[in-house]
């Protein structure tokens, strides 16, 4: 960043626009350009006004237009920082703007660069030629570890190395300079030492506050899913595809995959059980809360999500329903001035080009939804079809539920379980096992398979409720998606009668 910044400057750069929340790396970072260059350095705020912060003098302009007429004032060769500036943009004030317009002008005849530092863009239509924005990387594992050193030598503590380094580190990246020390201190603080577990946690915490994102905490495996088999191998040959023998290899790190198909048959239980299977963090995305009120907030938060995503890679990235945050970008124009369009515009390209590790993995319900350039190969390794659970299936989740709630599948009648429940989807067949329970402890006795299948035999399974829906899903999924499941010998024999 110090050199892009460098760059800039000397070629005459009037605007730019630094989009952070690590307001004192980044001021570090440009005072060590204006020293570099030999420019004098002037900061602004709100509360201090205009302060050269060479000798610290101060010059009291804290109105906004007041400050933009300031620099007039100022010699050549300078950088101007404006903290906070973005706050007096979004009301778009006409004054402000002209003033600030005429500022940019002058300032590139006399070698002089406004910087605006701010946690999100904001910026009128008017002046997003004037400026360069520039997205201020969170830190490295190399910066993590500057600050780690400096916590263990104020606590007089032994600094980590090998393993136990790499662990603290990984478990750091994804949070701010400000966040990795508060983090590290507290752990010193609750263990005695710099522990990894303590500082996933807080990391936990400082990912879920924006609201766009979450650390999800995974217990889930391959083996909690019944099923899927076809989908299962495939993740096994990429389980190491994030590991150094992988990219000495010459592997390309995989992008990710697309499950679509009927809601309770394993998708959002395969996204947990892939972060499993490569040993990675999951990170968890609601699209639908990509989209805010302000100008240029939307844009904002997919790029924040982004970036924290690529500081915590290797990860998985989980969108769930992805149909709900894309389905509106074909109709954007009309309905939202083009966001949505804009939204879905920059995800595509993020998809096509990333380099960083990270692993997507959406799941969709109603992929009619979807916008067929998010279904083209390219975007994904693979897309999958989870249809309902077979027999053989169907056997294998009522053992995995008989046995999630502590009991032993033996002595239930699986077969006649099996029978019961045809077109029943695999998260139907847990709530007959959780209704079962609750029939059970109402009598005070054990579920038994008769309970079971009485309380199945009470509600109505998905297969029927929606079976135009069922189909309609199937047909598009034959020769577009390719079947989680393989099939039957029965199923075969079908195909080839036909």
């Amino acid at each position: 960043m110090r050199q892009r910044l460098t760059n800039y400057i000397r070629s005459g750069h009037a605007g730019l626009y630094i989009v952070s929340a690590e307001e004192a790396r980044v001021e570090a970072e440009i005072k060590a350009v204006a020293e570099g260059l030999g420019y004098k350095l002037y900061a602004w705020s709100a509360i201090e006004g205009l302060v050269n912060t060479a000798d610290g003098s101060t010059q009291q302009a804290n109105d906004p237009i007041d400050a933009i007429t300031a620099i007039n004032d100022l010699p050549e060769n300078a950088l101007v920082l404006q903290r906070d500036f973005h706050l007096f943009l979004e009301d778009r004030n006409p004054v402000l703007i002209r003033a600030l317009k005429d500022e940019l002008a002058r300032s590139k005849t006399k070698g002089r660069t406004l910087i605006l530092l701010g946690c999100r863009l904001v910026l009128a239509p008017e002046l997003e030629r004037e400026f360069t924005v520039l997205d201020f990387a969170l830190p490295d594992k190399q910066q993590l570890g500057v600050v780690l050193d400096g916590i263990c030598e104020s606590a007089k503590l032994e600094i980590p190395t090998g393993d136990d380094r790499d662990q603290i580190l990984d478990a750091a990246t994804g949070m701010t300079s400000t966040e990795a020390e508060n983090a590290y201190a507290l752990a010193v603080i609750e263990s005695g030492g710099v522990d990894s577990g303590i500082i996933r946690r807080e990391k936990a915490q400082t990912v879920k506050k924006s609201g766009l994102l979450e650390v999800v905490n995974v217990c889930e495996t391959l083996h909690s899913i019944g099923g899927l088999d076809l989908m299962k191998d495939w993740l096994l040959q990429r389980r190491d595809a994030f590991s150094k023998r992988a990219v000495e290899y010459g592997l390309p790190s995989p992008k990710g995959m697309l499950i679509v198909g009927i809601p309770g048959c394993g998708k959002s239980l395969t996204a947990k059980a892939t972060a499993s299977v490569f040993n990675r963090p999951l990170l968890k995305l609601d699209a639908g809360k990509l989209y805010g009120s302000l100008v240029g907030q939307s844009e904002g938060n997919l790029r924040s999500v982004i970036q924290v995503a690529e500081a915590i890679a290797p990860c998985v990235l989980w969108i769930d329903e992805l149909e709900k945050g894309m389905a509106g970008s074909k109709s954007s124009g009309a309905t939202d001035g083009g966001t949505s369009a804009r939204v879905f515009g920059s995800f595509l390209s993020w998809m096509q080009e990333k380099r960083s590790p990270v692993f997507v993995i959406a799941t969709a319900n109603d992929v009619t939804q979807l916008p067929p350039e998010l279904l083209r190969k390219g975007r994904w390794d693979e897309i999958w079809f989870t249809d309902l659970p077979n027999n053989e299936e169907r056997q294998k989740i009522w053992e995995i539920q008989i046995k999630k709630y502590g009991r032993k599948p033996a002595d239930f009648d699986l077969r006649a379980l099996v029978e019961m429940s045809v077109g029943y989807t695999g998260a139907e067949v847990e709530q007959a096992v959780i209704d079962a329970l609750y029939a059970g402890f109402a009598e005070d006795q054990e579920p038994t398979t008769k309970v079971i299948c009485q309380v199945t035999a009470e509600s109505i399974p998905l297969s029927k409720l929606m079976a135009e829906n069922i189909d309609q899903l199937r047909k598009w999924a034959v020769g577009r998606a390719r079947p989680a499941t393989a099939p039957t010998k029965a199923e075969k024999q079908r195909r080839i009668a036909a």
